[in-house]
């Protein structure tokens, strides 16, 4: 089965390009023929996702490979993918792209693409998601997804060394973009009692080794889909402190797998750091039930026919 991924990028720390990365290389050992699409971009803020999908529908026009299965793994994919020869087309959307551009963008932006993206959506013969939340915004729109979580792979933790943790030591991973949240974190460090390390431009192993030895992982964000770096931690047994919003509930159970508070709240966020980093018992208690839970819904083992069955059926 010769299967074509198409994603802006396949490297860093977090997003879907490492984790296409990372699925491809997983059917890959289940012998399935995946070839990865490389397009360039123009990287400049605005003008990244409009570049990659013209650049890659030029690069689509002129390939005459015909596939069993093509998977844009983001919106600006599925314009490439469109004019990709395939038997199926796979569609994954992490995220509400409208609610993001609407954040990010001015309202006529936000307009427009709210206008076309129901359209681009029925392009794909699949369409994906590795959200509850996400899933059921589309279907107020009467789209149907198939609700398809990303998976850890273990193996891929055997090279991060055991330190000790750095007292007073808490990690952000993510983009430095305005969803993401990075300048509230930023902007109450001088009231937290711990020192703050960033994450936002380095190798995922680096960033592995910092989670590892940090005390707790905040995740500050305003719109999300489901962190994988929240799974992350979760398996290095980090606490985690993320915002209520998008996935983030499908993952972090208040005071059981992590700590859960309001979005765009420096005073909780404030509040909630200084309890926890002093709180070893508590500590204790996120990092244990959060290993257990991520262990037994979201590795490989538990997922892989999911993936298989998608690009098999």
């Amino acid at each position: 089965m010769k299967i074509l991924f198409i994603s802006p990028t396949y490297s860093g720390a977090g997003g879907i390009g490492p984790h296409a990365f990372r699925v491809a290389e997983k059917l890959r050992e289940h012998n399935f023929d995946v070839e990865l699409m490389h397009v360039p971009h123009i990287p400049i803020k605005n003008m990244k996702n409009l570049s990659f999908s013209m650049f890659g529908t030029l690069k689509a026009l002129s390939n005459k490979k015909t596939y069993d299965v093509v998977h844009a793994w983001n919106l600006p994919s599925a314009f490439i993918m469109k004019k990709i020869k395939a038997k199926k087309k796979i569609l994954s959307v992490h995220g509400v792209y409208s609610q993001q551009v609407r954040m990010l963008h001015s309202k006529i932006t936000s307009s427009i693409v709210n206008s076309k993206e129901s359209q681009v959506l029925d392009w794909a013969d699949v369409l994906t998601t590795d959200s509850k939340s996400v899933q059921s915004e589309y279907e107020k729109i009467g789209k149907n997804f198939l609700y398809l979580p990303a998976p850890l792979d273990p193996k891929k933790f055997q090279d991060i060394p055991f330190t000790n943790k750095k007292k007073k030591q808490i990690v952000y991973v993510g983009r430095d973009s305005f969803e993401k949240g990075i300048d509230i974190l930023k902007g109450i460090e001088s009231k937290i009692n711990a020192s703050v390390k960033y994450c936002t431009n380095i190798d995922w192993l680096d960033a592995m080794k910092i989670v590892r030895e940090s005390e707790i992982l905040v995740v500050p964000s305003r719109i999300e889909s489901i962190p994988q770096t929240i799974k992350e931690a979760f398996f290095l047994q980090v606490p985690v402190i993320a915002t209520d919003v998008g996935g983030n509930p499908e993952l972090v159970t208040n005071r059981e797998t992590g700590i859960l508070i309001p979005p765009e709240n420096p005073q909780e966020m404030i509040t909630a750091i200084n309890d926890l980093i002093q709180d070893e018992e508590m500590k204790e208690k996120l990092s244990k039930n959060a290993f257990e839970f991520i262990n037994k819904y979201y590795t490989w083992d538990a997922l892989i026919q999911k993936y298989v069955n998608l690009y098999q059926d």
